[in-house]
């Protein structure tokens, strides 16, 4: 038996782009000799292998071909050249409700998925209680999928894809859409079957999960591999993809890159913030902007626990302050508070700041809370004639994801050295 389960060679997809619906019509009816559309490159030339008992990452910004290479894989799409070789049974979770009947019951659309991947229906009997034991969607897999829930459709769908005993597991941002508690059994069952030498090709968007799960990564880029190897290598790649600073050097270890920041325009973020943060303050000062960094001095949301890294404000004063207050705050999606500090609490020595003064705030840090999702809140506040007042506040203005390999018990890791004798 083959080594390699996947193997990709040159694979190439192109779309043909028309300005118009008519230029498309023309052409199929051979009415028109000129070339009415452009080439648009979905993949080109990428090859990788994936070896058996490998969980193999492929990441990447949207639109660089992900999801278009799984479906290849599959056998959803064919390719516009080059060669996809297969060697094992493949059960793939792609998009949500691909290869479901929606006007089916979920008991139906089992035995439907079942028998599209070669089982009888009395082996997908013997897997029945199995797939419903782990979608766990009570009386519901009765009803027509169509009345289902994201979150329910994604557990049946899942259930089935991880129980008819595939060789090959394929997933495609699939468990983004369960919740907690179900992403937790879906990771289980992953280290259930790379315990029992089976394939996993995992695309998905969170780094944490990326670095914990895979052996290896492969990097896409604009449809092109730009790099494989470790997870941790192509995460930090990764990252410089999203700034535009792929091709960068690293910074040298005697600069200080935060140096290079400008501080009269405004911070480029790579990462989205929050529509609906809480806002609130009397304006006698204003949070203008803010960035966090790693501790290679990028733009980045996503941290590397164990790593150090920065938060970053500007502050514009609006009257003149005595004794302002700066301070950041880290809670858990729960809205448990974390962690947090400020100026005051540092002993930090803040100047008075006069009024159209704008103040750069740097907070410098090592990142060791565990692996997951959290929100970043921001403040300025301070005292008035020797009253407290609050100045402007910024509650969850963005989220902030820990990337972790190793996570212990509870909000903290206390990076305990242990010895046995």
């Amino acid at each position: 038996m083959s080594e390699v389960a996947i193997a990709v060679n040159h694979l190439n997809k192109i779309y043909r782009l028309y300005d118009k619906p008519i230029d498309r019509l023309k052409e199929s009816l051979g009415l028109s000799r000129k070339k009415r559309y452009k080439e648009h490159y979905a993949l080109r030339d990428v090859s990788f292998t994936v070896s058996r008992g490998e969980t193999v990452g492929i990441i990447g910004t949207n639109g660089s071909g992900k999801s278009t290479i799984l479906k290849i894989i599959t056998g959803v799409l064919n390719p516009s050249g080059g060669e996809v070789q297969v060697n094992g049974r493949i059960s793939a979770l792609l998009e949500l409700g691909a290869g479901f009947n929606m006007e089916y019951s979920g008991i139906e659309n089992i035995y439907l998925n079942g028998t599209m991947i070669g089982f009888s229906r009395e082996e997908i009997d013997r897997k029945m209680d199995d797939i419903l034991k782990f979608a766990d969607i009570g009386d519901f897999v009765y009803q027509p999928v169509k009345t289902y829930s994201s979150g329910m459709f994604v557990r049946l769908a899942f259930a089935v894809a991880i129980n008819i005993e595939p060789e090959i597991l394929i997933v495609d941002e699939a468990l983004s859409v369960g919740d907690v508690f179900f992403q937790a059994k879906c990771y289980r069952k992953f280290e259930e079957f790379k315990k029992q030498g089976k394939t996993i090709l995992f695309v998905s968007h969170d780094l944490g999960s990326i670095s914990k799960y895979c052996d290896r990564v492969v990097l896409l880029n604009k449809g092109e591999k730009m790099a494989e190897g470790k997870p941790k290598e192509m995460v930090n790649l990764y990252k410089k993809v999203l700034v535009g600073l792929e091709d960068a050097e690293d910074a040298s270890k005697d600069e200080n890159p935060l140096e290079s920041v400008p501080t009269d325009g405004k911070w480029d973020r790579p990462f989205e913030t929050n529509p609906n943060v809480l806002e609130y303050g009397n304006g006698r000062a204003n949070i203008i902007d803010f960035i966090i960094m790693d501790q290679k001095g990028i733009p980045a949301n996503s941290i590397e626990k164990g790593t150090g890294f920065s938060i970053k404000m500007k502050v514009k004063f609006q009257e003149t302050i005595q004794e302002p207050i700066f301070a950041y705050s880290i809670k858990n999606l729960q809205g448990t508070e974390i962690t947090g500090t400020n100026t005051l609490f540092e002993k930090a020595d803040i100047s008075p700041k006069e009024k159209g003064q704008v103040c750069e705030i740097t907070f410098t840090q090592e990142m060791n809370l565990q692996g997951g999702e959290y929100l970043l809140s921001l403040g300025c506040t301070g005292y008035v004639n020797g009253e407290f007042e609050v100045f402007h506040r910024l509650y969850d203005v963005c989220g902030i994801t820990v990337i972790s390999s190793k996570n212990t018990v509870g909000f903290y890791d206390m990076n305990s050295k242990i010895t046995v004798s």
